[in-house]
């Protein structure tokens, strides 16, 4: 058993548009509070050992200038690495996959001697998303994974109640505990999508269609603020 009304409601989500080299581009940011040190964080985000206990399998060279490439997914190059000092840490990789690259930076800020706010943001530029993909998903597309990568990080930091190996994830969106998390994650999205100047209409089909891709339900079920 997961907690996942409390998983949910402890992330925050935001989408936004702006600019990367020039070009216009989707950010996406998450952010979630965990409780455990900020070092210990740390470890749990640059460490192969770590980070296969919640995401999934790494190799490479997990240190500045170094590649990686996660079993099954995507690689790519760190590209900038700032270890714990004055209470944050932050490192940024391009993230590899399907021919395209996007950015990803992760930044850790202590809140106290045990609790350390995790965010995750997430550059693409918008030449390089399929249109017929956005115009299907919106942001929940790549938004509803990490939503999946917060949730094993939870788990495993002891934020959120419950038990859930990453080998055990794929089966698990198909039951009525995992469906559930996956119905909140894509609504999470469509609320952040709004609050971005997307009509509220929109928004509500990109959330059922990133809910029946994650799922395997087709696009059911409606839209709701959760």
């Amino acid at each position: 058993m997961v907690d996942v009304p409390t998983q949910l409601a402890a992330v925050t989500r935001a989408y936004t548009t702006g600019e990367r080299d020039g070009q216009p581009a989707h950010v996406q940011s998450l952010e979630q509070t965990y409780p455990a040190a900020l070092a210990d964080v740390w470890e749990a985000v640059t460490t192969a050992d770590r980070i296969q206990r919640w995401f999934l399998p790494i190799s490479g060279d997990l240190e500045l200038g170094g590649r990686y490439q996660f079993e099954g997914n995507a690689g790519g190059a760190i590209t900038a690495c700032e270890p714990p000092a004055d209470g944050v840490a932050e490192y940024s990789a391009t993230w590899e996959a399907m021919g395209g690259v996007s950015w990803l930076t992760v930044r850790l800020t202590e809140v106290d001697d045990s609790h350390t706010t995790f965010e995750l943001e997430h550059t693409s530029l918008v030449a390089d998303v399929p249109a017929e993909m956005w115009e299907m998903f919106g942001p929940g597309a790549t938004g509803v994974g990490w939503d999946g990568g917060l949730l094993g990080l939870g788990l495993h930091l002891g934020a959120t109640e419950g038990s859930l190996s990453p080998e055990e994830a794929q089966a698990w969106a198909f039951t009525d505990e995992g469906r559930s998390f996956y119905r909140g994650a894509a609504d999470g999205w469509a609320v952040a999508e709004a609050a971005s100047g997307v009509d509220a209409e929109t928004a509500a089909r990109h959330a059922d269609a990133c809910y029946g891709f994650y799922t395997g339900t087709g696009q059911e079920g409606e839209g709701q603020e959760g």
